[in-house]
């Protein structure tokens, strides 16, 4: 019981994921800064449930019943990885990276690159609805 109660306290521990994305932001200071804040703004236009986690020592994650995408940053992209993306349609052929995966699927957004920001929010719903039909079901409880 009482590790239970620890690694609780410790996942609470510091500053909450919002703000280490919020830092992440401000600590890029430059384009990709921008564009992370860009689509983080429009993950949550498509998703106002959306929860936000701060995964692998420092990879902003965005999850509602699973891992939806995760936005990391490179010297030359802003890579969006969806957890799911090979099962995901993407008739606007946003997906233009990791495409050889069985899984995965990334959007690679480089410097000055227009979001296609309608079909970028049309995968996000996408990637919550089938995270919804994958959700296994809750364990009975046994009297």
């Amino acid at each position: 019981m009482k590790k239970a109660v620890a690694a609780k306290k410790k996942e609470t521990d510091g500053p909450s994921p919002s703000k280490l994305i919020d830092g992440r932001i401000k600590e890029l200071g430059d384009w990709r800064g921008e564009t992370l804040k860009r689509v983080r703004a429009l993950i949550k236009e498509a998703d106002p449930e959306v929860v936000e986690a701060w995964k692998w020592r420092g990879v902003p994650v965005w999850e509602h019943d699973g891992i939806i995408c995760t936005g990391e940053t490179y010297k030359e992209v802003v890579k969006l990885t969806f957890a799911k993306g090979a099962a995901l349609d993407d008739a606007a052929g946003l997906f233009n990276s990791s495409l050889d995966g069985n899984v995965r699927r990334a959007i690679d957004i480089r410097e000055g690159e227009k979001i296609n920001e309608k079909a970028l929010k049309a995968l996000i719903r996408a990637a919550v609805e089938l995270n919804a039909t994958k959700k296994k079901p809750a364990k009975k409880r046994s009297a």
